[in-house]
């Protein structure tokens, strides 16, 4: 598997478009997605109002695709309107998962 954790930082008011856009994503998007596990987005407990999303896929190739579809890049660019500055993207090979 891969994935891509990323740190976010919603304008001030936009948390609520932010988690909407996800699960707009989640609806419309992630049927389409070969490859497509799952997101988690955290709120960081030291008040920044920073997020913390973590995104996998079954593979690099299908994140890649993924990433360069030009669906992905129209929804990524709505997203970004809901963010101070852009994301900080910290991609990489899953090497365990854990599940209860």
């Amino acid at each position: 598997m891969f994935g891509s954790v990323f740190h976010m930082t919603p304008r001030p008011g936009h948390e609520q478009q932010l988690q909407a856009q996800f699960e707009r994503w989640n609806k419309e998007r992630a049927p389409k997605v070969k490859g497509y596990v799952e997101t988690l987005g955290l709120r960081k407990v030291d008040g920044s109002g920073q997020l913390i999303g973590v995104a996998v896929f079954a593979s690099r190739e299908d994140y890649e695709r993924n990433a360069q579809d030009p669906e992905q890049d129209a929804w990524y660019r709505e997203l970004r309107s809901h963010l101070t500055e852009d994301p900080m993207w910290e991609d990489g090979e899953v090497v365990y998962r854990a599940t209860a």
